[in-house]
């Protein structure tokens, strides 16, 4: 997204190290969170959770989801739900539905054009010249629309109310009822071009709408 577009939702926060326009955010790459240990400005984290006990300390990007389910007790998340939430800033995001055999992308967002704001847990690695943040977006179970494409979805915050909630220092009691499933026709999606499936590929033509290529009958 823009920086012109969080402003317009956010006002004039401080942004660090602004990132450029991509349209196809993979795995390991940066995007733009809003920590509860920094919620006056927006900073950029890898996407893919590396939990401070890692040995190794790099960016695998396995963990770039958080199941909802259980998230309190699994070793990798247990203290980032705790101590290091955030919200995870997007225009919009990909899932795909599998029709024989192939993967077909689809581009979900809000009807009114405003920034989707997931809920997330975030770490840092390491310290000093070696300091790398990232992040894990929290996954619950779909609404109406999303269940026809996928069985799982990103936990939504909607309000500012919510947002404030979840970056404030509360129990998890107060906390994990945040992560609720989206009333249905919440959301808006529609089929895009299979050129997402491509990490490499970026630029604002993956946002348009797939038209099927007109036949002779």
């Amino acid at each position: 997204t823009s920086i012109k577009k969080i402003e317009e939702q956010f006002g004039q926060i401080r942004i660090v190290n602004p990132l450029p326009d991509n349209y196809n955010v993979a795995p390991t790459q940066k995007a733009y969170v809003i920590t509860n240990s920094a919620p006056d400005q927006i900073e950029s984290f890898h996407w893919g959770l590396l939990p401070f006990w890692s040995k190794e300390g790099k960016l695998s990007g396995r963990l770039i989801n958080a199941r909802s389910e259980g998230i309190a007790a699994k070793p990798s998340f247990r203290l980032p739900i705790r101590k290091r939430r955030c919200l995870v800033l997007a225009d919009s995001f990909y899932e795909w539905k599998t029709i024989n055999g192939q993967k077909i992308p689809y581009r979900i967002l809000l009807p009114n054009d405003d920034l989707l704001v997931f809920a997330g847990i975030w770490e840092i690695w390491g310290k000093g010249q070696d300091r790398i943040p990232t992040f894990s977006i929290i996954t619950i179970a779909p609404n109406k629309e999303m269940s026809e494409v996928h069985n799982r979805m990103p936990a939504v915050l909607l309000t500012e109310a919510e947002q404030q909630a979840w970056l404030a220092d509360q129990e998890l009691s107060e906390i994990l009822p945040l992560l609720q499933t989206l009333p249905d026709d919440t959301l808006h999606l529609y089929r895009v071009s299979t050129k997402v499936n491509g990490v490499r590929n970026s630029g604002k033509a993956l946002h348009e709408k797939w038209e099927a290529p007109p036949t002779l009958f």
